[in-house]
């Protein structure tokens, strides 16, 4: 019964793609009233696919010229911006009108512009704008998507993530680990904050964060959680990048750093919860299932595992599908995964009690409780 239900469906929609695929049907729901708005909605939508990645090159060029800055004191002519920003003044109106359009930027009394309020919240989120400032990488290796798809041509990012491809990534040393780390350890904030108003850690007394970066989750673990002690395990050199961070921070005292490959050494044991940190999507099947092995074995019965990243499936995070489907391609291994797929995963490595915690903004990040079965 099932599967014939299922057929009709089909041939239900089949049927509907067709109508909608007719250029006469499509004249006709804009000339009717009562489907004309949903029409218009779909050009709309049409148009945003269509004109998508000038809108983010737009973005780009606000991030990259510090237009955010130099509005979020006020509004300002466009002269007053075009010298500030070293442009001519019809570049700047170009730049202005476009960021206007997609409210990035506002056009205010006296010719003057100000933030729109995208662009505040741009402006107070210095995180997001690092991951904007990093995009060209990725645009650059989509001016061929089906070259990309068809691994006809060796993309940027596969190169500015230097473990992705490596079978020694503790060979890397702090040059070639840099720029991945900063840009990691600089929009890690936003994460940590959703992560840590989803999840309370101050249940726990050892975090251990595997593939740690720089330390910016821990730290902003131990400020929530006094008492909390911290285990951070990354390659080498990015472990002595999180000692100098923590180091500051004045947490070294608390804290255990420990420099290997989390796919074949063995982890530090003694925490009673553990995170994986956008970590679980840059991997395959067999590299995440690898890692969430390794990770057990460093655990005790009944101990909490979470993992944190973006994840499909997610009510409201449909599109990052699109995205981080070509990213993970891009860089050369990883996949965005189901919340249901990366239970399977964590199921086969000894985890059970799964739990998806519900946090305000699923876009960024979404929250994954296991316990060690």
């Amino acid at each position: 019964m099932a599967a014939f239900f299922e057929e009709w469906i089909d041939r239900l929609r089949a049927a509907r793609d067709r109508l909608i695929a007719d250029p006469a049907f499509q004249r006709w729901s804009l000339a009717n009233p009562l489907t004309r708005a949903i029409a218009r909605r779909r050009a709309r939508a049409a148009l945003d696919l269509t004109a998508g990645f000038v809108y983010s090159q737009v973005l780009f060029a606000c991030a990259r010229l510090k237009l955010f800055d130099q509005l979020i004191d006020g509004p300002l002519t466009s002269g007053e911006i075009a010298s500030r920003l070293a442009l001519s003044e019809d570049a700047t109106r170009r730049l202005l009108d476009a960021a206007a359009s997609l409210d990035l930027a506002e056009r205010r009394s006296g010719g003057r512009y100000g933030l729109g309020q995208l662009g505040a919240a741009f402006a107070g989120n210095r995180a997001a704008l690092s991951l904007v400032e990093h995009q060209p990488l990725l645009y650059a290796d989509l001016a061929d998507p089906v070259a990309l798809l068809r691994g006809e041509r060796r993309a940027r990012l596969a190169d500015y993530w230097p473990y992705s491809d490596l079978t020694q990534p503790k060979s890397l040393g702090d040059e070639q680990v840099a720029p991945y780390s900063a840009l990691m350890a600089a929009s890690q904030p936003m994460v940590a904050q959703e992560a840590l108003d989803a999840y309370d850690i101050t249940q726990h007394s050892r975090l251990m964060d595997v593939g740690g970066g720089e330390g910016v989750f821990l730290a902003a673990a131990a400020e929530r959680a006094p008492q909390l002690q911290l285990t951070l395990f990354d390659l080498p050199a990015v472990a002595e990048r999180a000692r100098a961070r923590l180091g500051a921070a004045g947490l070294l005292s608390r804290a255990e750093i420990s420099g290997g490959d989390f796919l074949r050494d063995a982890l530090p044991q003694g925490a009673d919860v553990v995170t994986l940190i956008r970590i679980v999507h840059d991997h395959d099947d067999e590299s995440a299932l690898a890692l969430l092995r390794n990770v057990r074995k460093a655990l005790a019965p009944g101990a909490t595992l979470l993992i944190i990243e973006a994840m499909s499936g997610v009510k409201g995070t449909e599109p990052l599908d699109a995205y981080y489907g070509f990213y993970t391609l891009a860089m050369g291994r990883g996949e965005p995964r189901r919340v249901e797929e990366i239970e399977a995963l964590l199921t086969q490595a000894g985890f059970g009690e799964f739990r998806l915690l519900q946090n305000a903004l699923p876009t960024l990040t979404s929250i994954l409780v296991a316990k060690a079965a």
